[in-house]
C-alpha cells in the first residue's frame, strides 16, 4: 500500500484523541508518583534558576506532558509500522496475516506474556517492545534512557486503552482500523503525524514541515557545489532544526548515490554508514529526533537490503542525531566568546539540560565552523517564554533586536556552524519568514550581520507561492559562510505577483516552477517572478524590497521627492498602551454593567479604523487625566481590577515594571499625555490589507494598533487633511506595501493569500517618517471624503438603535442614505487617486472630472475594475475580488453614467494599458476595497444589542432592593409587555409570529457564563484556576502587609473552557466580560427554560442570589442539586471576606460574617464537607453513538 494508506484523517484523529488522554494521564502520574512529580519539579526548578524559563511550574508542566505524550504515542507508532512491514517477526501491538486481514497474534502473545509477569501490566508490555527495538543492531539508537517513555509512566489503564486504539479493528472487525503497511517503506507519514499530533505542541514549537519540492530546491543550491568543492569523503551536513527529518532524508539519498557513483565496489553497509556519518541533526522536541532516527535507519535499511531488524546481516548504524536546544547549545556570543555546550567556566545556562536531552552525548555536534553543508527551515515564532528569549538574546547579540523572531538568531547560527574559509567556504540555505526584511528586528541582522559578515548568494521571494502550511510570508537564502564581495552581487528572483489560485500539484505551482526555472536565468522575467544579479549594496541596508515587474522603477519615481513626512516633523505613535489588552479593554455594555463610566474613555484599535471613518470602538480604563494628571481608582474600578494586580505590576516595558518607571499598578503601561495636548490627529490601521488613515478631532486613545500622526502645533485642520488625501490614495498604498512588512494571511499553516489583495501588511511609524510627500496634496477631495465619512456615521444601523428606539421606517430611511453616501465615496476617492497619479509624476495630464456633477459609483464600476471583470468573464484571469466585496463584473462602462465621465473612464483604461508604472497602482492590491459588513448583517447585530442592552435592565434583576434570578420562562413574562421590546424583536426576526419565550432562550444561549468554575473550566482549566486562586490568596495576605512573592499566573487558552462562548467572553485572563450569568441545574420544577441572573450583580449579590434559589428551590437534605450552588457560595467567600468584612446592621454582622456561618449551617444539613464542594463536578454530557450494523 502507498504511504496514502498510512495517513488518513482517521488515523490522525484517533491519534490526536489518544495523545491528549495519555497527556491527562501523565499529569495525574506525576500527582500519583512521588518519584516523578520530584523529578519533573527539580527540573523547572533548575531551569528557572538557570534562566531557561520564566513559566509557571502548571503552564512549564503542560507543555511536558503533551510533550512525553507525544512520545508514547509515536513510540507505538514505530512498533505498528515495523510489525505491518515484516520488519521485526514478534508482534506486540496488532498483527495482520499476508492478505491485510487483523489477527489475534499480538493480543495472544501480550496474554501469555501477563500470565507469565503477573505483576506487569500493558505499560511493561509496551516497554518489551521499546528494549526490543533499541536491542537491535540497526535500532541501537532509538529510545535512548533520557526518552521520556523510559522515566515517566504512563498508568497501566492508559497503556491498555493505547494499545487497543492500534489494536482496534474496523466495523466489520475483519482488518484493522488503521494500517501502517507500505510496500515501499515509506515512512513520511510520522513527520505528518510528528507534525499535528499535539496542537499544544505545533504551536510551541511552530512544527511545520519542508515540502519535498523545497528541500530538493534548497539541497540542489547547497549539498550539490559543496560536493563539487569538499567532495565525499569526510563531508559533513546539518540540519540544526532537523523536525521529522524531511531535509537529512534527501541528504541522504543524494549522498548515496553519489557514493554508489564514486566507490560501486564498496560494501552497501560501509557504504551506507558513511552517508550517515555525513549526516548530522539536532531539535529541540525529542518527538522530532525520534522520528528522524527511525526514518533514517528505515532508509538504511532500505538501502542495505535487509528485510528485518533482527535478520544476522542487519546493519549496526550509528545515526548523529541529538535532541537539544540549538539555540542555547550552538553558542553564541557573549564577551567575545564562543559558548558551546559545557565550555565555558561558570555558564549555568549553556551546561543545564532536561532530562530528556542528549545532545551531551554528541560531542562537536554543534561547533561553530565544522559543516560543509547547513539546511533547515527554522521555526519563525516569537519566544514567549521570558526567560529564554532574554537568553537568546544575549547569546545572538549581532542579530537579536526588539521584539526578534526566532528566524534572527537561527539565520546567524546556520551561518556559524557552516565552515569558514575565504576560498572554500561552508554552503547554508534555509527557508524562513520573511519577516526582518522589513520588521524593525531585522535592521541587526541585515545590516550587522548579513551585510559584513557572510556571502549571500541568493536571495529568493517566496512569499507568492503556495508552499503547503506556509501561511507566513517566506524568503529562502542561500549563502556561504566568508566575508562578502561588497561590490559583488546577489542572486535575486523578486516577486511580481503570487499565485492566481491554488495549485493541486504545490511542486507545479505557477510561481513556484517560475522561480525553479528561472533562478539560474538574470535578466529573466515571467509573469510571477523576475531574476537579476542584484549589487550586494542594495542588500546590505534595511529595509529588503523584493518586488519585481517595475515595482523598483516607482519607487525610486516616488522616492525623487524632496520632502519626506518625517521631515516636517511628524511625531508618530500611540498614544496609550495598555500592556494587557485582556483587563483594560471594556466594552460599552461592561462600561454601564459595572459603573466603570468616569474611569473610562473611548479606545480605538486597528481593525476599527477604516474607510475615513471609526468604528464604534471599545473602552478603556485611565486613570490618568488628559494633560497626565492622576486619578484614582473608584470602588467599582478597584474590585473590577484587582484581580489582576500582579499581572499589572509585572507588565514589563523595555525591561521595566511600573514602579520602575514611576507608575502605579493600575496605571496605562504607557500614556503619551504631550500628544493629547493638541486634539487633531491622523489615526491609521497599523495592520491591514490597505492603507486606511482618518482625521480624529479628540476624545479618545489609540493603541499600538493604532497610532497616530502629531504633525508640529501650528499645523491646521488642512494641512492634517492635505496628509490624510495623500495617505489614503492608492500611490500611498503601493508605496507602504514596498517597505512594509508582509504578514501574509494568518500565519504559520494560515494558508494562501490567493490573491495579493488579501495579504495583510504591518504599516509602521518608522516607514511612514520616509513616506515622500508631494508639493501639492488632494485637499478638497480628502475635505469631501472627511465630511462624508462623518455623514455616514449618523445612518449606521447602530447609530439608529443609538439614537431612538429603532423603528422599521427610520431603519429603510438610514439605509437610503447609507447606500448613497458610500456611492459618493467610492467616487470621489476614485477621483483622488487619479489626482495623487499627476502630483507624483506617474501621469503627465489631468485625469480628474472637471464636472460638478460626478456621479455615485457602484463597486465594480471603477476603471481597474471593468478591465479586470473584461478577464474574469472572458476567463483571463480567476479572482474572487467581485464575490468578496459583493459587487458584480461587467465588460462596459455603464450607460448611465454622464456621457464625459464614461469617455473619461475609457481614457483611464487605455492609459493604464500603455503605462506600466501606474499598471502597478491601477490594480487591486492598491486601490480601496471599500469592505464593510453588509447593511443586513450590521442591522441584525445592532438590534440583537439593542435587544440585549434591553434585557438588562436592572429593574428586571433586582426585586425589593434584592438580586433574583429568573428562569428564561419568568423572564419572558416580564417583558412580553414591553411594546418597545415587541417591536424591536419583531424587527429583529423579521416575522410578528415569534414566541418570547423561545427567541429569549436562542437569544441569551451564548450570552452568559455559569457561576461556578467546574461549570466553565475543563479539567485543565480546573488547574490553572487553582493557580489563580493562589496568587489572590498572596495578593490578600500582600494587602495585609505581609512581604510575599507572588507568581504571574498562566493564561487560559479556548480549551480550558467548556463551552467556546464563555472563551469569548472570557478570554486569556477570565475576564468576566458577559451580560449574564447562568445557573444550570437550577431549573424549576415545571419550568425546563435556562435560569439566569445579571453579570452586573457585585459578590454580595452574587451571594445573596445564590442563598435565595437555594431557599426557593427548598433542596431536601442530601438532594446532590443543592451541592454545586453551595459550592458557589463557598467560591465566593474569600470575595465576600475582601469587600464585605464591615459590620452591616442588616446582617447584624459583616455580610462576610453571616455568609461564612449561613454556609456552615448548610453544610451541616446537607451532610457535606467543604471538601466535597470542591470536589463536586457537573456528569459529563452523554454523546449520540453511531449504531453498529446489525444492531
Amino acid at each position: 500500500m502507498s504511504q496514502v494508506s498510512i495517513v488518513s484523517a482517521a488515523l490522525l484523529k484517533d491519534l490526536q484523541r489518544q495523545a491528549a488522554l495519555v497527556a491527562d494521564d501523565l499529569r495525574e502520574q506525576v500527582e500519583r508518583v512521588p518519584e516523578i512529580g520530584a523529578r519533573l519539579k527539580g527540573m523547572h526548578r533548575a531551569a528557572d534558576q538557570v534562566g531557561r524559563t520564566g513559566e509557571t511550574w502548571n503552564d512549564w508542566l503542560t507543555a511536558q506532558c503533551n510533550q512525553a505524550a507525544s512520545s508514547w504515542v509515536i513510540a507505538c507508532a514505530f512498533i505498528r509500522f515495523c510489525e505491518d512491514n515484516d520488519l521485526t517477526r514478534h508482534r506486540w501491538i496488532a498483527s495482520r496475516d499476508a492478505a491485510g486481514n487483523a489477527i489475534s497474534d499480538a493480543a495472544d502473545a501480550e496474554a501469555a506474556w501477563i500470565q507469565r509477569n503477573p505483576r506487569l501490566t500493558a505499560r511493561e508490555w509496551l516497554r518489551e517492545a521499546f528494549t526490543w527495538l533499541r536491542s537491535t543492531r540497526a535500532g541501537h539508537g532509538l529510545f535512548p534512557d533520557t526518552d521520556f517513555i523510559w522515566w515517566w509512566d504512563i498508568s497501566a489503564d492508559r497503556a491498555e486503552a493505547l494499545i487497543a486504539a492500534f489494536r482496534r479493528r474496523d466495523e466489520d472487525g475483519v482488518r484493522l482500523a488503521h494500517d501502517f503497511h507500505s510496500a515501499e517503506l515509506d515512512t513520511r507519514f510520522l513527520g505528518d503525524l510528528y507534525q499535528d499530533l499535539s496542537e499544544h505542541i505545533r504551536k510551541r514549537y511552530a512544527l511545520l514541515q519542508t515540502p519535498v519540492f523545497v528541500e530538493e530546491f534548497i539541497l540542489d543550491l547547497t549539498l550539490t557545489p559543496a560536493l563539487d568543492d569538499f567532495g565525499l569523503d569526510g563531508l559533513k551536513l546539518i540540519d540544526p532544526t532537523c523536525g521529522s527529518g524531511h531535509f537529512l532524508l534527501g541528504a541522504f539519498d543524494r549522498l548515496l548515490e553519489a557514493w554508489g557513483e564514486q566507490a560501486p565496489g564498496l560494501d552497501e553497509r560501509v557504504r551506507v554508514q558513511k552517508v550517515l556519518d555525513s549526516v548530522h541533526g539536532v531539535d529541540i522536541n525529542p518527538a522530532a529526533t525520534a522520528i528522524t532516527k527511525f526514518r533514517l535507519m528505515v532508509a538504511a535499511l532500505k538501502a542495505c537490503g535487509v528485510a528485518r531488524l533482527d535478520a544476522p546481516d542487519a546493519p549496526a548504524l550509528d545515526l548523529n542525531i541529538a535532541t537539544g536546544d540549538t539555540l542555547l547549545y550552538g553558542g553564541g556570543l557573549s564577551g567575545g566568546r564562543q559558548m558551546t555546550l559545557g565550555l565555558v567556566e561558570n555558564d549555568l545556562l549553556a551546561s543545564h539540560l532536561y532530562d530528556w536531552e542528549d545532545v551531551d552525548r554528541f560531542p562537536g555536534i554543534l561547533d561553530y565552523g565544522r559543516y560543509h553543508v547547513v539546511v533547515g527551515n527554522p521555526p519563525y515564532i516569537q519566544v514567549k517564554d521570558k526567560a529564554l528569549n532574554q537568553a537568546y538574546r544575549e547569546r545572538y547579540e549581532k542579530t537579536c533586536a526588539g521584539k526578534y523572531a526566532l528566524s534572527a538568531p537561527f539565520a546567524e547560527l546556520f551561518f556559524r556552524l557552516a565552515v569558514r574559509d575565504a576560498d572554500r567556504p561552508g554552503y547554508v540555505g534555509q527557508i524562513t519568514a520573511n519577516s526582518f526584511m522589513k520588521r524593525e528586528f531585522g535592521k541587526k541582522l541585515i545590516e550587522g550581520f548579513f551585510a559584513g559578515n557572510v556571502d549571500l548568494t541568493h536571495v529568493i521571494d517566496t512569499s507568492g507561492a503556495y508552499i503547503p502550511g506556509h501561511g507566513t510570508p517566506t524568503v529562502i537564502l542561500i549563502g556561504k559562510n566568508r566575508y562578502p564581495n561588497r561590490l559583488g552581487s546577489v542572486r535575486a528572483v523578486l516577486g511580481v505577483r503570487g499565485e492566481p489560485t491554488q495549485p493541486e500539484i504545490p511542486a507545479l505551482g505557477l510561481v513556484w516552477r517560475s522561480i525553479v526555472d528561472h533562478v539560474d536565468q538574470p535578466a529573466s522575467e515571467t509573469e510571477y517572478i523576475s531574476a537579476a544579479d542584484m549589487p550586494r549594496e542594495r542588500l546590505s541596508s534595511h529595509p529588503w524590497s523584493l518586488s519585481g515587474g517595475g515595482a523598483p522603477e516607482l519607487s525610486e519615481l516616488l522616492g525623487k521627492r524632496s520632502m519626506t513626512l518625517g521631515a516636517i516633523p511628524a511625531e508618530i505613535g500611540m498614544t496609550c498602551l495598555t500592556l494587557e489588552d485582556d483587563v483594560y479593554l471594556v466594552p460599552r455594555d461592561l462600561v454601564r454593567r459595572r459603573a466603570l463610566a468616569n474611569l473610562c474613555v473611548p479606545l480605538v484599535s486597528g481593525d476599527e479604523v477604516r474607510d475615513f471613518k471609526i468604528e464604534d470602538s471599545n473602552f478603556t480604563l485611565m486613570p490618568q487625566e488628559w494633560n497626565g494628571d492622576r486619578r484614582e481608582l473608584t470602588k467599582q474600578a478597584n474590585q473590577y481590577i484587582w484581580a489582576w494586580r500582579t499581572n499589572l505590576k509585572k507588565r514589563l516595558y523595555f525591561g521595566k515594571i511600573p514602579e520602575q518607571r514611576g507608575l502605579r499598578w493600575f496605571d496605562l503601561g504607557m500614556f503619551f499625555a504631550d500628544r493629547h495636548r493638541m486634539p487633531l490627529s491622523v489615526a491609521f490601521a497599523f495592520v491591514a490589507t490597505h492603507n486606511h488613515f482618518v482625521l480624529d478631532r479628540g476624545g479618545k486613545v489609540f493603541n499600538r494598533t493604532a497610532p497616530v500622526i502629531k504633525l508640529p502645533k501650528a499645523a491646521t485642520e488642512d494641512d492634517y487633511l492635505r496628509l490624510l488625501g495623500l495617505l489614503n490614495s492608492s500611490t500611498a498604498c503601493f508605496w507602504l506595501k514596498q517597505v512594509c512588512h508582509d504578514k501574509g494571511n494568518g500565519g504559520i499553516g494560515g494558508g494562501i493569500a490567493a490573491e495579493e489583495w488579501e495579504r495583510f501588511y504591518e504599516f509602521t511609524g518608522t516607514k511612514l517618517q520616509e513616506f515622500p510627500l508631494s508639493s501639492g496634496a488632494p485637499l478638497e477631495r480628502a475635505r469631501r471624503l472627511d465630511r462624508l465619512a462623518q455623514e455616514l456615521a449618523f445612518v449606521t444601523p447602530q447609530a439608529v438603535c443609538a439614537q431612538a428606539v429603532p423603528t422599521r421606517e427610520a431603519l429603510i430611511e438610514a439605509r437610503r442614505s447609507y447606500d448613497a453616501i458610500r456611492a459618493e465615496m467610492i467616487a470621489v476617492q476614485e477621483e483622488l487617486d487619479w489626482e495623487v497619479y499627476q502630483l507624483y509624476g506617474i501621469v503627465d495630464e489631468d485625469l480628474t472630472y472637471p464636472g460638478d456633477d460626478l456621479p455615485a459609483l457602484a463597486l465594480g464600476q471603477r476603471a481597474f475594475e471593468i478591465v479586470l471583470g473584461r478577464k474574469l468573464l472572458d476567463g483571463e484571469t480567476d479572482t474572487q475580488w467581485f464575490a468578496r466585496h459583493g459587487s458584480t463584473p461587467i465588460r462596459e462602462i455603464p450607460a448611465h453614467l454622464p456621457q464625459a465621465y464614461r469617455d473619461l473612464v475609457q481614457r483611464r483604461i487605455e492609459i493604464t494599458a500603455n503605462k506600466p508604472l501606474l499598471g502597478l497602482v491601477e490594480r487591486p492590491e492598491c486601490k480601496r476595497r471599500w469592505a464593510t459588513e453588509p447593511y443586513d448583517k450590521m442591522q441584525s447585530q445592532a438590534l440583537r444589542s439593542w435587544l440585549l442592552d434591553r434585557l438588562e435592565d436592572e429593574r428586571l434583576w433586582i426585586d425589593g432592593g434584592a438580586p433574583r434570578t429568573l428562569s428564561v420562562a419568568q423572564l419572558a413574562d416580564l417583558v412580553r409587555t414591553d411594546a418597545h421590546f415587541r417591536q424591536v424583536m419583531e424587527i429583529y426576526l423579521g416575522r410578528p409570529d415569534y414566541d418570547v419565550t423561545s427567541e429569549l432562550v436562542a437569544l441569551l444561549k451564548n450570552e452568559h457564563v455559569p457561576y461556578l468554575a467546574a461549570h466553565r473550566y475543563t479539567a485543565a482549566g480546573l488547574l490553572l484556576r487553582q493557580d489563580w486562586e493562589h496568587v489572590w490568596a498572596l495578593q490578600r495576605q500582600e494587602d495585609a502587609g505581609e512581604k510575599v512573592e507572588i507568581p504571574v499566573p498562566p493564561k487560559y487558552a479556548s480549551k480550558n473552557f467548556i463551552a467556546a462562548s464563555y472563551w469569548r467572553h472570557r478570554g486569556k485572563l477570565d475576564v468576566p466580560k458577559e451580560r449574564f450569568t447562568g445557573y444550570p441545574g437550577a431549573e424549576r420544577e415545571g419550568d425546563a427554560t435556562p435560569v439566569y441572573g445579571w453579570a452586573g450583580w457585585d459578590h454580595l449579590q452574587q451571594a445573596t442570589a445564590l442563598a435565595n434559589l437555594l431557599i426557593e428551590r427548598a433542596y431536601p437534605a442530601g438532594d446532590p442539586r443543592a451541592v454545586p450552588l453551595l459550592a458557589g457560595v463557598a467560591e465566593l467567600e474569600s470575595w465576600l471576606h475582601q469587600w464585605y468584612g464591615d459590620y452591616d446592621a442588616l446582617y447584624a454582622a459583616s455580610p462576610a460574617e453571616y455568609f461564612t456561618g449561613w454556609l456552615e449551617t448548610q453544610l451541616t444539613e446537607h451532610g457535606l464537607t467543604r471538601e466535597a464542594l470542591a470536589a463536586w463536578r457537573p456528569e459529563p454530557k452523554q454523546r449520540g453513538h453511531r449504531a453498529k450494523k446489525g444492531a
